[in-house]
């Protein structure tokens, strides 16, 4: 994969994954408008599945692809939240659960940060896996669910934090294994 390239910013998969920003601005702009909304979450997912499938059909898997995606990611879905939570339609608690996977991950990235050497691995190893697939699948289920019946089922919720853990722990694992 190699070294961090701007000119990489220009290639498919991360403009595919860079469409996110605007998107999470649109969901802010269509607030409170819950088929809009999920079109905007819709058109997020299909950017997030289309940007890895491209890079890797095409060969274009890059080390800057693989900070860029995960990042405009977590722009996307702390927007999402934020707006969700100033329109009243997520809790704080609902928030943490969500975002199981994200808080579990974050000792992890600030090590990746602060460590060169893991910065080097990381950009040879992308962070997706089945189990961070799985969870993000059920954020996007939960918050669905949650647009256009104004809270989020319990069951859902629940299913999503578990699905985060693992994710979480999966991450782990791999990092202290590789």
């Amino acid at each position: 994969m190699g070294r961090y390239r701007a000119r990489d910013l220009l290639l498919p998969p991360s403009l595919l994954s860079m469409a996110r920003v605007p998107l999470a601005v649109a969901f802010v702009l269509w607030l409170n408008h819950p088929w809009v909304e999920l079109a905007v979450l819709a058109l997020a997912g299909a950017t997030d599945v289309a940007d890895g499938w491209w890079a890797r059909r095409f060969g274009q898997v890059t080390a800057t692809g693989a900070v860029v995606d995960p990042i405009t990611d977590k722009l996307f879905v702390l927007t999402v939240v934020a707006a969700l939570i100033a329109s009243e339609r997520l809790s704080v608690w609902s928030f943490a659960l969500l975002a199981t996977r994200e808080l579990g991950e974050l000792p992890l990235v600030l090590w990746w940060a602060l460590s060169h050497r893991k910065r080097r691995a990381r950009a040879e190893q992308p962070m997706a896996n089945l189990p961070g697939k799985a969870a993000t699948v059920l954020q996007f289920a939960t918050v669905a669910h949650a647009l256009f019946h104004g809270r989020f089922t319990d069951e859902l919720l629940w299913a999503t934090a578990v699905a985060g853990a693992l994710a979480a722990v999966s991450y782990w694992v791999r990092d202290l294994r590789g």
